[in-house]
């Protein structure tokens, strides 16, 4: 045997002319699963497929006689029968039909280099196998604008046709008729066809007429938004029922090279984090897709846009475009004009472009982290909180060439607190503040960028003068033993606020130490194990030098008189309403023993100050954390 096959195998290659080339069989029931499951989203689709045959078969006759124009649907009655969809259309002959109906792939919308012409909706050749999706049977009835008999022809899920010519006289066009299988009964019938042909074909150059027991009810109308500039009150009316509500603005897009034109809403919400602009799509007035998302450039999350074109090219589905040059040409103008817009805002309306921003003023900083197009031409635009007010960027790098700005919430509130008057301290714990802070050098390169934390503006603070080091040295030795039991430390230093009297700063791996601690109070033996465990590996990484620390100011008048109480009992319950009214002030959360100190440190200083003596100092409320301010 393996000889034999030797010996045909080296006939074969001396004489490669006695191969004979043969036809692909192809399983018509394979290919129609083929459609149901991974080209078409499902068989809802047949009727999409069936106008748009209908619309080109329209287009191709006005091209021969200039005449058609209309596209009639019967649904399914009630009682059973069959779905008909009937178009004036140019029609088929014997021989077209034979040649196109019975050629999977094989389109008549090609010009004669054998290429997709723009002017015809369909050009796959695929489009009519979505009826075997709904139907088991495919009955097309035509006759042609250039003469000749009717021609019926009969298409079974099998994969079998017939074809006959027609005695009866039909007018020129193209009738379909399909009887559903079992299971498809409903998407023939009335509600699910007049859903569907106004969800797919609403917007039709041509009239599209849903005959029904009441009379025929026409399912075309203009669209809205191909030209807002005619009728503005109806381009906003139905941006309302697109977005759900009265639209910020109206954007005009077009980029007449591929025939593309539409609008786009501007949202007055914030949409969901991670949210993607996405477009309702027309090719020639058909739908394409409620939700295309390459359309618009990736950054454009705050508009809703619908757009219709003629150049853009679709899939093999109809249901997402090919991303080619046209599109990504597209993409880029229609960006352009969005980007138009907010500068032609900033200068004309900036009271709308502060509604803008305030509405999406997340989404943007967002987005301008990775998007040097988008950064570049709104980052001037959004705002940050600072020691000064909020403020706009724009503002803040045209008042200050050198910005420093606090990564967390915790820092900013107790770097704020001992930062100099003239400078500028920006807040960067707000989501994706200090990123865009960060990058304020590449877009301003005049400005300069500083990060400050807790201990280095502490470090920086000047100690009390020569003369007063002695004092300023017992008033921190006596306050810090009053403290050690909370596990908070007192520092002694000038800060330029002669008004602020104390300060709680710590460190932001101490406040996140101290948060860890109370919510183990709280939480069960899960999440208090977990926390423990967090801890543990946390815990060789600390640093004493790091705890919590109370500086009080020297140049403050109570604090300098503070040194001179000799009343132990007066000195120590002032030292701990200064500490509560530091925690306060750091908008610190207070726990069950700070409440409980600031009661009993109130009540004692009320009665010493009512002349009560003999008050003792009772201990401070333990805590299982000796760095917990509670």
């Amino acid at each position: 045997m393996d000889a034999a096959v030797a010996e045909g195998g080296s006939m074969a290659a001396e004489d490669p002319a006695r191969a004979e080339s043969q036809q692909f069989q192809v399983d018509l029931r394979g290919v129609v699963d083929l459609l149901s499951r991974h080209i078409y989203s499902g068989p809802r689709v047949y009727l999409r497929e069936l106008l748009q045959n209908a619309r080109d078969a329209i287009a191709a006759r006005r091209e021969v006689d200039g005449r058609g124009g209309t596209i009639r649907i019967r649904p399914l009655p009630a009682e059973g029968g069959e779905f008909v969809l009937t178009d004036d259309g140019v029609g088929l002959t014997a021989s077209e039909v034979a040649e196109l109906l019975a050629t999977v792939g094989r389109s008549s919308k090609r010009d004669i280099f054998d290429l997709p012409r723009s002017d015809y909706l369909g050009q796959f050749g695929i489009g009519l196998l979505s009826c075997f999706m709904v139907a088991d049977e495919i009955v097309i009835r035509s006759r042609s604008a250039r003469g000749g008999r009717g021609v019926e022809w009969v298409g079974s899920a099998d994969g079998t046709f017939r074809v006959r010519e027609l005695d009866d006289e039909l007018p020129v066009g193209t009738s379909v008729h399909l009887v559903p299988r079992f299971d498809a009964g409903d998407l023939l019938r009335a509600d699910a066809v007049r859903e569907l042909a106004t969800t797919f074909a609403e917007f039709l150059p041509t009239t599209v007429l849903l005959e029904l027991p009441g009379g025929d009810v026409q399912i075309t109308h203009d669209a809205p938004f191909l030209d807002p500039r005619q009728d503005p009150a109806a381009t906003a009316a139905y941006g309302r029922e697109l977005i759900g509500s009265v639209p910020l603005d109206v954007i005009e897009l077009a980029e007449p090279a591929t025939g593309t034109r539409g609008v786009a809403y501007v949202l007055p919400f914030a949409p969901p984090p991670g949210a993607r602009q996405a477009t309702r799509m027309y090719l020639g007035r058909m739908l394409l897709s409620e939700r295309a998302d390459d359309v618009l450039p990736e950054w454009a999350f705050f508009v809703r846009a619908v757009i219709d074109s003629t150049g853009l090219n679709p899939t093999a589905s109809r249901e997402s475009l090919v991303d080619d040059e046209a599109l990504a040409l597209v993409r880029q103008q229609l960006g352009a004009a969005l980007r138009r817009w907010v500068l032609e805002l900033g200068l004309s309306a900036p009271h709308r472009l502060a509604q803008f921003v305030a509405v999406h003023e997340v989404g943007l900083k967002s987005l301008i982290r990775h998007d040097d197009e988008l950064a570049r031409f709104i980052t001037r635009w959004l705002t940050v909180e600072t020691t000064h007010g909020t403020m706009s960027v724009g503002d803040l790098v045209e008042r200050y060439e050198r910005i420093r700005y606090a990564e967390t919430v915790d820092e900013f509130r107790q770097v704020a607190g001992i930062s100099r008057a003239e400078q500028i301290l920006v807040n960067g714990g707000y989501l994706y503040d200090a990123d865009l802070i960060r990058r304020l050098p590449e877009l301003f390169p005049a400005v300069t960028v500083e990060r400050v934390d807790v201990v280095g503006e502490l470090d920086r603070l000047d100690p009390p003068p020569l003369d007063d080091r002695a004092a300023a040295i017992a008033l921190e030795d006596r306050a810090a033993a009053v403290l050690a039991e909370v596990g908070c430390a007192v520092v002694v230093r000038t800060i330029d606020q002669p008004e602020l009297p104390s300060l709680y700063v710590a460190d932001p791996s101490v406040l996140r130490r101290i948060d860890r601690t109370r919510t183990k109070g709280i939480t069960g033996a899960l999440w208090g194990g977990v926390l423990d465990r967090i801890d543990g590996a946390v815990g060789e990484d600390r640093d004493d030098d790091l705890a919590a620390r109370l500086c009080l100011n020297w140049g403050n008048r109570v604090i300098r008189s503070l040194g001179a109480v000799a009343d132990d009992a007066v000195f120590a319950r002032t030292v701990q309403l200064l500490y509560i009214q530091a925690l306060l002030a750091g908008h610190r959360p207070l726990g069950d023993a700070d409440r409980t100190l600031m009661t009993v440190a109130l009540s004692d200083l009320v009665a010493l100050s009512a002349g009560v003596t003999g008050l003792e100092l009772p201990p401070l409320a333990e805590d299982p954390d000796p760095l917990s301010p509670s």
